[in-house]
């Protein structure tokens, strides 16, 4: 049989690809099992060694990655990750306080479970990421003009998921960063509640760690460089939320915004 490709055509979304990284070779293999019956392409490995050479050779979509690890533990991982990938990470941890949980999003996990845990909630925490993460990214026959938001020193490559300051230095985000920041510029000078932005941003239902979208945004402040105590870009409202309050651009060249410096 021969199958003629027609420009027209609707080629299949091949399955997202997910590296386990646990020391724990039973819970490796248990995850990957599942994983795969789903639909998912997923493999394992035991330490940070291994998980930087299987990032260098094939990137997988989704890293869920171990808290407790011989040498650099899931925490180091994930600080020394950030600057250099956007792949979402969830955070597996045996310990479930709240200082635990802080912790780990703050270093730039997207999302934490709790051991021991029911492999079906794991899967639906993935399948809300990678979804989220594949409606958010850009059409290939978008318009060009909008495949970049500009606010004063600062653009956010839609097509890249990241953003480049005024000197063209590029500035990684986690999948969250990038996708708050992305519903900051669509929706300026509109106060949006922390419901509103865990519901829109993360595709989960409020929890009680309610709190967790004030980490991503003070991480947010920190790389845009917003000073927390007098902020000028995401400004808190009192018993409403968080507001933009910066004039916003679309399109491939940076207007002339007011302070925003032309990026070379």
């Amino acid at each position: 049989m021969i199958i003629i490709y027609h420009p027209d055509m609707t080629l299949p979304t091949p399955p997202a690809s997910i590296l386990i990284v646990d020391d724990d070779h039973g819970i490796r293999t248990l995850l990957a099992d599942y994983l795969e019956r789903h639909g998912y392409r997923a493999r394992g490995c035991g330490d940070g060694d291994a998980m930087w050479r299987i990032l260098a050779a094939s990137p997988p979509d989704l890293l869920i990655l171990d808290l407790n690890l011989p040498g650099d533990d899931g925490v180091a991982l994930c600080r020394k990750l950030r600057p250099r990938w956007s792949l979402p990470i969830i955070m597996l941890t045996a310990r479930g306080t709240t200082g635990d949980r802080v912790l780990g999003l703050e270093t730039g996990a997207d999302d934490y479970i709790t051991k021991p845990f029911e492999p079906r909630e794991l899967l639906a925490r993935v399948r809300n990421i990678i979804g989220r993460n594949r409606l958010s990214a850009p059409r290939v026959d978008a318009f060009v003009d909008e495949d970049q938001l500009h606010f004063p020193g600062w653009t956010l490559d839609l097509n890249a998921r990241h953003l480049i300051d005024a000197q063209g230095i590029v500035i990684m985000l986690s999948s969250v960063e990038f996708q708050l920041l992305r519903l900051f510029l669509e929706h300026p000078n509109r106060v949006l509640s922390r419901n509103q932005l865990l519901e829109l941003s993360r595709g989960r239902v409020h929890n009680p760690f309610d709190r967790a979208i004030d980490i991503q945004i003070c991480r947010l402040r920190q790389k845009l460089g917003d000073d927390a105590r007098l902020p000028t870009m995401i400004k808190t409202v009192r018993n409403g939320g968080y507001v933009f309050a910066q004039q916003v651009k679309r399109g491939t060249q940076p207007g002339a915004l007011p302070s925003e410096k032309r990026i070379q």
